[in-house]
């Protein structure tokens, strides 16, 4: 089959490092260089995922700690699988350390140690993304698509700052999306988040 085949995959390596040197040296601005780094810093979204944590308890009681759990859960198969599963069985390294962009990427953070795919940092936010709006879209409606685009600029900042590969970005959104997806099924089917327990600033 032709997918098998080695010259395919050497082709898709290097429309992936073709893509890498687009992102972080063609599409570098002033703004970028300081928007990106922050958006990709966990730290920097603490006060949100509080503000999330204390919403959902206050407004949903009991559906909310659930909810929390769920959220929880979808971020440690995440992680978990992202560095069990694929960094340490395809020990693919970050240009951030290839020999092949020595001289060339605009390191804009500092090279984190480990294998680069996949994206930890895309798994995590694509899956807490895709439970997001699994979980609230009958309360926000469109609005909750929100969530994939808070998702989409923090994955893209990982290429940006010359950390990881767009393909390590890509197969990490795509793990995210696929565990957020099976917490979020399973929470609507059990306790599911509605207008009935809404609060009427919400649902109005």
């Amino acid at each position: 089959m032709h997918f098998l085949n080695a010259g395919f995959w050497q082709q898709i390596i290097q429309w992936d490092h073709s893509m890498f040197k687009t992102v972080n040296t063609g599409m570098a601005n002033p703004l970028f260089d300081v928007v990106m780094p922050f958006m990709r810093n966990s730290l920097h979204w603490i006060p949100l995922y509080l503000f999330l944590i204390v919403f959902v308890l206050l407004n949903f009681k009991g559906k909310g700690a659930w909810w929390i759990v769920f959220f929880l859960v979808t971020v440690s198969l995440c992680d978990m699988t992202g560095t069990k599963l694929f960094k340490y069985n395809f020990l693919r390294t970050r240009p951030c350390n290839s020999d092949e962009f020595i001289g060339q990427i605009r390191l804009l953070v500092t090279c984190p140690s480990g294998y680069g795919f996949t994206s930890n940092h895309a798994a995590n936010h694509f899956g807490m993304a895709m439970f997001f709006f699994l979980s609230f879209r009958r309360i926000l409606g469109r609005w909750a698509l929100l969530a994939f685009l808070w998702a989409g600029m923090i994955a893209f900042a990982q290429v940006y700052v010359g950390i990881h590969y767009p393909g390590d970005v890509v197969a990490g959104s795509l793990l995210g999306i696929f565990y957020g997806s099976i917490t979020g099924v399973f929470f609507n089917r059990q306790f599911g988040l509605s207008y009935r327990n809404t609060p009427k600033k919400l649902s109005e």
